[in-house]
This record gives structure tokens, C-alpha cells and sequence, in this order.
């Protein structure tokens, strides 16, 4: 046992979080911490860290555990390098290096009164430790760390407090996860990190020796890094072994047996109550009803209780203009920053019906690429231009610093949507999860949370035909992000999203830029083929190098020793050919694995989507279809989204068939 939250009791006011909650976390254990939003995830955090009391209940460590928090918000302001900061967080290695190095120099002046063997014992243990803690490699680990989230060597000797508030948490991510603590509690981890750095989290995650409990909204990451769910349920804690879609299944099962439960005892005390009330006044039958009175009691006291459901609200955004086909384009445009060149001649072009998602490595430049679409910045050289009737709505982070303080949610709202009726915009923000008196709260007492979701919500009164959206989902919960999504993959528009959120990109993004370097790549395609694409040019490229280096080696004769030659009939093969050959079939499936089942995928969505074109040709040589504005311009946006995507299909069916063609020729040559 490394934690033990037990009977943990905790109110505000008269509104009750926990009664009775308890959580037990074991050595190696990786706990996801859910629940709806005010639920009291961070506040149970900070129980277990002490920094709040619980009113009643008690938490336990194991002897001599270290534990780590990371909390949402952080600030450094230390003007130290932060190299240097990271590594002078990893007190206990320093501690025990110095410590070793104090034994050593006693142990090798010891006299003869002095007890030698206690003194090797405790160097011993010392030794380990710092051994254990990666003290041999501190620096190298440092820097393994920073990389890994994002930072460039350049910036190691930068001093902290030249980074803004994003970086700064990651600064302090390093820090935590240098010390290796036993328990690691982090709450949103993947709120300030781009796509590249959660997935080297989340392995940093997995292979974690200590223990881990996390509250986050990103589900891709819970489910890629917890083996089990602590869910928030009714103001106590449940336990469920699994990551999160495995929780997800869990619990609707045993909702439906508690549901079953429920209704059956709903049932028995409806049947009993009848007989009360018939016969309840009757002589011969008053004891039979009293009786049945105390039998519905029990009952009521043992009546299932069923958790809150999680809010599902289904938001369409209202329909923007409609643009023309071209919707937004990039030509030749250059971008620097004096000295500091991102971009160099590079040309895009957005059209409608586009859901285009930035991906890359932190620093490359796409938030940079996303302000030049939405018109916040200029190129520093080339040309930006808008479709026809295209109109650009802007959503990062620093608009939530635009809220007013003293307004009230509602007040917000009423701001930006003249016109609107107060039912009209209490609809809007119960899709936003406001709803009875939350929409008079002052926007001065909101959680990150909440004010995000009111910034989204402001935006989205009257939408433009261009949503740039960049990390829409931070401080959001999973709710929250279930809305988004959904109002997203059903937006008639275009969208340019940024997101660490790899389950919404995949949810969302039909085409995938990717930059790096200095680069763009544009990839016509869903966010799995973008991976399977990027996995693809890397292995020809490993493959490409290995050749040329190979080309570049001297060649050698081959040595033949002729006396351990073996006579072979001609035209008879060797157990060795045939086990040789063998391996070189597996290693060919193994190899063209990924590329075949993405041509029986592509194979598949081919055949559906030309069957979908098919239909709308025909639908939309139907009068009937006209007459409904609605559907026709469904109809014609999805026509239009297909006669891109087939072709590109095709491209990619041949590409991939060319290829499986080529290595098996070569790897049965």
C-alpha cells in the first residue's frame, strides 16, 4: 500500500463532495481520478496532499514515501537556467550524493574504534538509492526529460522566467518527474503539452516504476496510461480495474443492473403500497398492512441509488454564412520574427467543408500559421486571401483573460448576441453546461473551466464560416470536450484546430498539416492515415539511409572456408535455405502488416463512398431536393467533401499496392 484515503468526509457550505470516499493505491498501480465537473476531483487531490483537511476521515502513506504534485496553475520566476532548476529539484540525489561522498571519505581515514561495518552498511544502502534515483545520470536525464517535453537544447541555459505561463508548468513537469517520487499526482498533465509531447508522457507514464494518479479530460492519454479508474460517484469513490473506455463499459453494465435492481424495487413497494391503501383502515387486514408498511420502509432505506449521470448535451451551431467553395489560401508567405525565420515560400489552400488539424513539434510555428489564417498577424511576406462571403472567428487562450470580471455569465452572453432572447441564450449556455443559477454566477468567481467555456461559448454565438480554434479543449472536462466534439464534427463550415487532444483530432480532422523544421506537409487524409503516413516516410528514410551507408562502406570479398562447405544436390534446398526463407516470409508480412490493413481500409471506404456519391448524384437531380434549403446544402457540402476524398483514396489504393507489389518482389527475389 503506498496511499490510503479512508472515510474521506468533505462539504462547502451545505453542498456535500465526499461522504464516506475511500481510495487505496498500491505500489506500481496508475489511477485515472473522473468524475463530472464539480465533482471534486482537484479538491480530493489536494486532501491527499494535505494542502486541504477533509471534516472528517484520514490519509496514510507507507513509510518513507515521496510524493510529487503537479497542481493546473504554476509560476517560476527564478532567473536560474533551467537545467539548472530542474536539476536542483532532485534534492534526495543531491542529499544522498553528498552523503556517499561524506562515507567515503570517513570509511577511508576510519580508525580502529570506529565501526567499519556500520559505516560500509549505510554506504551501501546510500549507493543504492542514489543508484536507484538515477543520480549517475542526473544531467543526461535532465535533458532527456526537457526534451521529451518539447524544449530545445537551446533553451536549456535560458533562464525560467523568460517562458510563458505553458512552458513554465512544463519546466515544473521536468522537475517532478526527475525527483521520481513514489506517487505522482498530476492533474491536467496534458492541458499545456502539444500532440508530440503527451504521447512521450504517456510513455514516460507507462513505464513509470513508481505509482501515478492523474485527473485529466484527454482520453486517448487515460486510456493509453491507467490500469485503473477511481471514479467520483454520488460524493463517494468507486474503483474500476481497466483504463478509461474500460471503466466507460464497466460502468453502463453495472448501471443497468443497478437500474434493473432499481425498478424492481420500485415495483414491489407500487404493489405493496396498493394493498396498504385498500386495506390499511380494515380490521381483518390491518396487521397484514402494517406489515407491508414496515417491508416498504426497509425497502425505501435499501433503495439502489443511482449516480449522476454524466451531461450530454447535444449543441448545432447556428449555420454561418455560406462561403464559396475556395475558403481561405496562403500564397508564398514568409514568416519571421527578426532574426528568427519560421517560415520560408509556403502555400495552403483551406476549402469548404476542410476540418484541418496543426500538428508538430512545440516551437515549429503552428500557432504562428493559425494567426495568419485567422487574419491576427501578417505574413512578413507573401499573400493571404478569403474565399467569397468567409468570415474568421479566433479562439486561444488569451481571450479568456477578455471576460469581465463584475459581468454575470448571462451578461456575457447578452454582449455578443443582440437580439437574442433570455430562454434563446439560457439554451446556449445549458450546451456550455450552465445552467439554473450558474448563468447569474460573476465570470470573477469561475473555474479555468468555466471561463473557457463561456470564451467557446461567446465565439460561437453567430459563428463565422472559419473557426481557428487553438487548444479549444484546455480546462475543459471530458463533458465539456463531448459537446465540442460533437458540435465540431457537425459544423457545415471550415475549421484549423490545434489540440494535444488526440481523441478529438481523430474525432474531427479530415485533413492533417504537419510542421516541422521549417516545413509544411499537408496530408489529404484522417488523423490514422496522417500516423500510418508518417510512420511510412520514416521507415523509407531508415531505409534509404542504411542503403547509402552500406553504399559508402568498402566492398570485401567474401570469405569461403571451403572445408565447411556442405555437398548440395542441385535443385534440393538445405533445412538452413528453407528455415532462411522462411524467416524472410515473416519478416515481409511482419513488414507490409500496417500497409495491408491500410488497404483494406482504404479498400473499404472507397467502396462506401462511391456508393454515397452515387446516391447524391441521383438525390440531387430530384426537384424535391430544392425545395429544401436545408438538405440541399447538406447534400451539396458532402458532394463536394466526396469528390475530393475519392480521388485521394484512389491515389492512396494504388500508392499502397505499387508498394506491397515492389517489396514482395524484392523480398522473394
Amino acid at each position: 500500500m503506498i496511499l490510503l484515503a479512508d472515510k474521506i468526509e468533505k462539504s462547502f457550505g451545505a453542498r456535500v463532495l465526499f461522504s464516506g470516499a475511500t481510495l487505496q493505491i498500491n505500489a506500481g498501480e496508475r489511477y485515472a481520478l473522473v468524475g463530472p465537473n464539480g465533482a471534486g476531483k482537484t479538491t480530493m487531490l489536494k486532501i491527499i496532499m494535505g494542502q486541504e483537511s477533509p471534516d472528517s476521515g484520514s490519509v496514510q502513506y507507507a513509510k518513507d514515501v515521496k510524493v510529487g504534485y503537479l497542481e493546473q496553475e504554476t509560476k517560476l520566476a527564478s532567473d536560474t537556467s533551467i537545467i539548472q532548476e530542474v536539476m536542483a529539484s532532485a534534492e534526495e540525489i543531491r542529499r544522498m550524493g553528498e552523503r556517499a561522498e561524506e562515507l567515503q571519505v570517513r570509511i577511508a581515514e576510519a580508525s580502529p574504534d570506529d565501526d567499519l561495518d556500520e559505516m560500509l552498511a549505510e554506504y551501501g544502502r546510500v549507493q543504492d538509492r542514489f543508484e536507484h534515483l538515477g543520480g549517475y545520470e542526473l544531467e543526461s536525464n535532465a535533458r532527456q526529460i526537457l526534451a521529451g517535453l518539447g524544449f530545445r537544447v537551446e533553451d536549456f541555459d535560458k533562464p525560467c522566467s523568460e517562458f510563458s505561463g505553458g512552458w513554465q508548468m512544463r519546466i515544473a513537469l521536468a522537475k517532478l518527474f526527475l525527483r521520481r517520487p513514489d506517487l505522482l499526482l498530476l492533474d491536467e498533465p496534458t492541458n499545456h503539452l502539444d500532440l508530440e509531447s503527451v504521447q512521450w508522457l504517456r510513455g514516460f507514464i507507462a513505464n513509470y516504476e513508481g505509482a501515478v494518479l492523474i485527473v485529466s479530460h484527454d482520453r486517448a492519454f487515460m486510456d493509453a496510461c491507467v490500469d485503473h479508474v477511481a471514479a467520483l460517484e454520488n460524493r463517494r469513490v468507486t474503483v474500476y480495474t481497466g483504463n478509461y473506455s474500460s471503466y466507460l463499459k464497466q460502468r453502463e453494465d453495472n448501471l443497468e443492473q443497478m437500474r434493473a435492481k432499481r425498478a424492481a424495487q420500485e415495483r414491489e413497494i407500487a404493489h405493496m403500497q396498493v394493498f396498504v391503501d385498500k386495506f390499511r383502515y380494515k380490521p381483518t387486514k390491518a396487521a397484514q398492512a402494517q406489515e407491508r408498511m414496515r417491508r416498504i420502509e426497509q425497502i425505501k432505506s435499501e433503495l439502489v441509488i443511482l449516480p449522476e449521470g454524466h451531461k450530454h448535451v447535444d449543441f448545432k451551431f447556428p449555420d454561418p454564412p455560406r462561403s464559396g467553395d475556395m475558403v481561405a489560401a496562403l500564397e508564398g508567405v514568409s514568416k519571421s520574427y527578426g532574426d528568427k525565420h519560421i517560415y520560408s515560400g509556403i502555400d495552403l489552400k483551406l476549402y469548404r467543408g476542410d476540418r484541418v488539424a496543426l500538428v508538430g513539434p512545440n516551437g515549429a510555428g503552428k500557432s504562428t500559421l493559425l494567426k495568419m489564417l485567422a487574419g491576427v498577424e501578417a505574413p512578413s511576406s507573401g499573400t493571404r486571401e478569403l474565399g467569397l462571403h468567409v468570415g474568421v472567428a479566433y479562439y486561444a487562450q488569451h481571450q479568456l483573460e477578455g471576460l469581465k470580471e463584475s459581468n454575470t455569465v448571462l451578461q456575457e452572453i447578452d454582449s455578443v448576441a443582440p437580439g437574442w432572447t433570455v430562454p434563446q441564450e439560457r439554451s446556449l449556455l445549458g450546451a456550455f453546461l450552465f445552467s439554473g443559477d450558474s448563468v447569474d454566477k460573476r465570470v470573477g468567481v469561475l473555474s479555468g473551466g468555466e471561463r473557457a467555456r463561456l470564451a467557446l461559448a461567446k465565439m460561437l454565438v453567430a459563428p463565422e464560416a472559419l473557426l481557428c480554434l487553438d487548444e479549444p479543449t484546455n480546462h475543459l472536462d471530458i463533458d465539456s470536450v463531448d459537446m465540442l466534439e460533437n458540435a465540431l464534427r457537425n459544423f457545415p463550415g471550415t475549421i484549423v484546430l490545434i489540440s494535444h487532444d488526440e481523441h478529438l483530432v481523430r474525432a474531427v480532422a479530415n485533413r492533417v498539416v504537419d510542421i516541422r523544421d521549417g516545413k509544411m506537409t499537408v496530408i489529404d487524409g484522417d488523423y490514422d492515415y496522417y500516423l500510418y503516413k508518417r510512420d511510412d516516410l520514416a521507415q523509407r528514410a531508415a531505409a534509404e539511409e542504411a542503403a547509402s551507408q552500406q553504399a559508402r562502406q568498402p566492398a570485401r570479398a567474401p570469405r569461403v572456408h571451403v572445408a565447411e562447405q556442405t555437398p548440395v544436390r542441385e535443385g534440393k534446398k538445405t533445412r538452413e535455405q528453407r528455415r532462411a526463407e522462411a524467416d524472410a516470409r515473416a519478416e515481409l508480412n511482419r513488414r507490409l502488416k500496417k500497409t495491408k490493413t491500410r488497404l483494406a481500409e482504404v479498400d473499404r471506404l472507397l467502396e462506401k463512398h462511391r456508393k454515397r456519391y452515387d446516391e447524391l448524384m441521383e438525390l440531387m437531380a430530384s426537384e424535391e431536393l430544392y425545395a429544401d434549403q436545408e438538405k440541399f446544402n447538406a447534400a451539396l457540402v458532402e458532394y463536394n467533401g466526396l469528390k475530393k476524398e475519392i480521388p485521394a483514396l484512389e491515389d492512396e489504393w494504388l500508392e499502397l499496392s505499387t508498394k506491397i507489389e515492389e517489396e514482395t518482389a524484392r523480398g522473394l527475389a
